[in-house]
């Protein structure tokens, strides 16, 4: 049996290899484009609002590449890694089994040595793009133990698994006994292969270690983090094209008469919501790529793990807080749709399928909130933490007498001060041991830090807008409200600046506030969740 893709699947990934956009932001030793991560951060969110299901192929093929690229020796990464970013072949992470999910420790998959590679033998599950017809080879990453290796993540080694043997001048061999055995059939993602793999049933797969054996999960945390990152992505393109999607028909579609319902209230405030949350979620991605592209240039070891720092720190918010509100994002695009947004003659309802799963996989949302109070709040003794608030801090600090945003920087001001409040709280909670009530609350704790540095990014945006924005109105002479008004209708540029005004304005005085209203819900002392007998 073979496993193929969508109609014109394999025409759209040879050109898009052709181009160069499988390995954007990697080194060119192997033949990527060293590009910038933030410029590569924005041309994919064009590739992922396109289709999710596509976009997964590439990307899971270049964080596989980069994986060999950086912890591989050099005959490894030659073997491989070339074809890998030309879109030769594809690649794949292969962490899941029936019984280890989210606690990985527990997988059974074997590693046994011979010679200079390891016999494989286990059952991996929900592997993305585990097979498919777009390569003509496919390189597994494969977490395995080693025969007589600790049980837990500590006794976990990372494997190099191709689907076809890779002979020494790196034309094919033999099939290399990896075998799909299911195709799961899925709400969303359908034009992504989400595969059963059987490894080694016949007893001849084999595999090549790569980096340090059992440091499989350490290495393979580089790919989940980039990965993570990823399903931010994911969440802000699909929040993207369901607010265009849902724009545009809200400009034609009418009801009660020859009313646009552009023009009724309620759906205005639906499409700002979207506009905001997008907008909001993009600059946040955006922050995190420019974190990265910083650690990569920066020479000095201080400042480059500070950076590093932040970025670990904002990870798990990127990937919750993204995908949670991308999701939600296109439930209002659907809401606009009305009834039709339910029908797939339209686009949004795909857009509200295919997210879905990037609050699931790559550690569901829970666990990312889980890992940003268990861990990265804490990392070096909650440095990294203190400095990302007192930058907000000094933000606020700075502009608090802004003319036209005193009152949005005072809003942003307060919510930053109860997520201090809140940190605390779970410090004082924690070092009492009690561990289950910052548990319990991880997940709003996590949504407010989202929304706050989020309204943080959305009105530093307003504030440079707005002074580009005067100096249009000035240039062109506009000295009152209704010649303001026209300009912004005519001008593209104008308009576009406003509205970077209008979503910061809205997001501060409609979404921020349920900082408010979670932290008070945090520090009750409701412990009903707990108590609940079920």
């Amino acid at each position: 049996d073979k496993v193929t893709t969508p109609p014109g699947f394999k025409e759209a990934y040879q050109n898009f290899a052709a181009n160069g956009f499988i390995a954007m932001d990697v080194p060119a030793t192997y033949g990527g484009s060293a590009l910038p991560v933030s410029v590569t951060m924005g041309a994919t969110e064009f590739f992922v609002g396109s289709c999710i299901a596509f976009s997964m192929y590439s990307g899971l093929t270049r964080g596989a590449g980069h994986l060999i690229e950086t912890f591989g020796t050099e005959d490894l990464a030659q073997r491989f890694v070339p074809n890998m970013y030309s879109g030769k072949w594809g690649g794949t992470m292969c962490l899941t089994e029936p019984q280890a999910g989210s606690a990985v420790g527990d997988l059974t998959t074997s590693a046994v040595k011979e010679g200079d590679y390891y016999k494989i033998k286990g059952n991996k599950i929900f592997i993305s793009s585990g097979d498919h017809d777009l390569t003509e080879n496919i390189v597994h990453l494969v977490l395995a133990r080693v025969e007589g290796d600790p049980a837990g993540t500590k006794g976990i080694s990372l494997f190099v698994v191709p689907k076809f043997r890779v002979k020494e001048d790196g034309s094919l061999g033999e099939w290399n006994d990896v075998k799909t055995v299911n195709i799961e059939h899925k709400m969303g993602i359908k034009g992504s292969s989400t595969c059963t793999l059987s490894f080694g049933d016949n007893g001849n797969c084999i595999g090549y270690l790569l980096g340090e054996q059992r440091k499989g999960m350490a290495m393979m945390f580089q790919m989940m983090n980039e990965a993570r990152i990823a399903c931010g992505l994911q969440g802000a393109a699909a929040s993207s094209a369901a607010y265009e999607s849902a724009l545009e028909y809200a400009k034609v579609r009418t009801q009660g008469g020859k009313t646009l319902i552009i023009d009724y209230p309620d759906v205005r405030r639906m499409l700002i919501t979207m506009k905001a949350y997008t907008e909001g979620m993009r600059a946040l991605l955006l922050y995190s790529a420019y974190l990265d592209d910083k650690e990569n240039v920066e020479k000095d070891p201080a400042t480059k793990e500070k950076y590093a720092g932040r970025l670990s720190l904002l990870t798990p918010v990127c990937k919750a807080y993204c995908t949670d509100m991308g999701f939600r994002v296109s439930e209002l695009a659907m809401q606009v749709y009305g009834g039709y947004g339910y029908i797939s003659e339209y686009p949004v309802e795909q857009y509200m399928r295919d997210i879905k799963i990037s609050s699931i996989y790559e550690g569901t949302n829970g666990i990312q909130a889980l890992d940003l109070i268990g861990r990265k709040i804490g990392q070096k003794n909650g440095e990294y933490f203190r400095e990302l608030y007192e930058e907000l801090n000094g933000f606020c600090g700075k502009q608090a007498a802004h003319p036209a945003f005193k009152d949005e920087v005072a809003s942003v001001k307060k919510a930053l001060d109860q997520v201090g409040q809140v940190t605390m709280k779970f410090a004082e909670w924690g070092m009492g041991g009690d561990i289950l009530r910052p548990q319990l609350h991880a997940v709003n704790y996590l949504y407010n830090l989202g929304d706050t540095f989020v309204a943080y990014l959305l009105v530093d945006q307003a504030i440079v807008a707005l002074a580009k924005l005067e100096e249009i109105w000035k240039s062109q002479g506009a000295d009152n409200e209704e010649k303001k008004s026209k300009i912004c209708t005519e001008n593209d540029e104008a308009r576009f600046l406003e509205g970077k005004v209008k979503s910061a304005r809205f997001f501060v005085s409609s979404i921020l506030p349920q900082v408010t209203a979670r932290a008070k819900t945090i520090l009750s002392e409701d412990l009903s969740a707990l108590k609940v007998r079920f």
